[in-house]
């Protein structure tokens, strides 16, 4: 019962059924020396544990107490050496089964092969922005965004499920890659019907086209958001200082380019973030 998913999942579970087993212990030994061996010290053990085991979260370590405590019903008996033998078997049932939960394999190979399909993924939507931006219609019917939504949802349940699996030797780079692109995907959800609005005939979108064509050909784990983020900058700059537009189709147009170059800053920030993260950690641990 202690085997779990996780290692650590498996230890606060032993943990808590050896304490809900030694509260258990002593409320029967109390009970059985004060009542006797009787059906009414059970039922009154059971009224006794369950809200104390609620009130220290310790519930789950109900079946365990309560097979103690029919060893002392059954023995009739309270001495030293039946309370020791009954620490013994917890001890080395809990012990066994922990030791069997200590081997987990390794979930680097299954995460590194969804690292490489999200990026993909990332690389084929900003693609998608690109022709639409560039010509102004596109046949895409958006299967890479269900799918990518799903495949970020698995990434993160086991790469969590990883962390918890290392005692002693924290590397939670997986998961924070993963949280990482989560956060980008919702931006790149964000930025689809800002694209779709934009009109392909506007220089513009055509320099925002090829930003983002470099962007999605530069997909990958390494921090390299930092150039991107000093090259938009400047587009945001020189795009500042065009001439002002002149009607109300102009205006938004224009306005939309700015929300769109805020969202696709937003982007690379959150990137440029864990890298800069990461690298503080590194110094962190050499010093």
């Amino acid at each position: 019962m202690c085997i779990q998913v996780t290692v650590k999942q498996s230890f606060r579970t032993a943990w808590n059924r050896i304490l809900a087993s030694l509260l258990g212990l002593g409320i029967g030994v109390c009970l059985f020396s004060l009542m006797g061996y009787t059906p009414i010290a059970i039922l009154l053990f059971i009224l006794l544990f369950l809200p104390l085991a609620v009130r220290f979260g310790i519930q789950e370590g109900f079946v365990n107490s309560m097979v103690v405590l029919m060893h002392l019903y059954s023995s009739k008996r309270i001495d030293g050496m039946l309370l020791l033998n009954e620490v013994a078997l917890l001890v080395i049932g809990v012990g066994v089964a922990l030791l069997v939960n200590l081997y987990m394999p390794s979930l680097d190979k299954e995460l590194k092969g969804m690292q490489v399909k999200v990026e993909k993924l990332f690389s084929k939507i900003l693609r998608e922005f690109c022709y639409y931006l560039r010509h102004g219609e596109s046949d895409w019917d958006g299967k890479e965004l269900i799918e990518t939504t799903g495949v970020l949802e698995t990434a993160i349940r086991l790469a969590s499920r990883d962390v918890d699996n290392r005692l002693g030797r924290r590397n939670d780079s997986y998961y924070e890659y993963f949280v990482m692109r989560q956060k980008q995907f919702e931006l790149l959800e964000r930025m689809m019907p800002i694209v779709s609005s934009l009109d392909h005939q506007v220089t513009e979108s055509h320099r925002i086209a090829d930003f983002l064509a470099r962007i999605s050909d530069s997909v990958h784990p390494g921090n390299t958001a930092y150039r991107f983020i000093d090259q938009l900058r400047v587009m945001q700059e020189e795009i500042k200082a065009a001439e002002l537009p002149r009607t109300r189709e102009e205006f938004e147009t224009r306005a939309s380019l700015f929300y769109l170059l805020r969202e696709i800053e937003s982007y690379l920030f959150i990137k440029h973030e864990l890298g800069k993260n990461r690298d503080e950690k590194a110094q962190v641990a050499k010093s």
